[in-house]
């Protein structure tokens, strides 16, 4: 094979990636949104020593590492309901940072595969949260809206704590 062969194979291979991307753009920006917020809650995660794991500011409000349990929990109930799939979370149940940490990163190697596979046309489709209908890029919408809800909150457990939030880092 020649390398002008090669050129034209990437250069077909390019656009046909490019031409997906520009027909599903809905499904795209959830997936851009996604991620970023997916790498500040794991490094917030990873930020909080272990000892800290049971802070709260008052006692009416979840500890650090319960707020760790119930992202991990939401992101597993969501997609879930996209997928179409009955699901079990219980990172409520954990305790250690270690375990806490391993169950919030289950929760988004679970929901990588839904937001991957996620199109336009598919995220039209309706599912039934809590008491609400929506479609399943409306959920996966209020997904990420509720893990930057969260992570807001865990942001100030960690200024509380002397410590930088990851998405603030290198700012002066």
């Amino acid at each position: 094979m020649n390398n002008n062969c090669i050129v034209k194979i990437a250069a077909t291979l390019f656009t046909a990636v490019a031409l997906h991307a520009q027909g599903n753009p809905f499904s795209a920006d959830a997936r851009q949104t996604y991620a970023l917020i997916k790498d500040s809650l794991l490094k917030a995660a990873d930020k909080m020593p272990a000892e800290h794991y049971a802070f709260r500011t008052v006692p009416q409000v979840r500890s650090y590492g319960e707020m760790i349990a119930h992202v991990a929990d939401a992101q597993v109930r969501m997609c879930g309901t996209v997928k179409g799939e009955p699901t079990s979370a219980n990172a409520a149940s954990k305790t250690s940072k270690v375990d806490l940490v391993a169950a919030l990163k289950a929760s988004f190697d679970y929901c990588d595969q839904v937001y991957d596979s996620m199109t336009d046309a598919a995220g039209a489709s309706k599912v039934t949260w809590a008491r609400w209908e929506m479609t399943k890029l409306g959920l996966l919408n209020w997904n990420i809206s509720h893990d930057n809800e969260m992570y807001g909150i865990m942001g100030a457990y960690l200024r509380i704590k002397g410590l930088v939030p990851p998405s603030s880092e290198g700012r002066p």
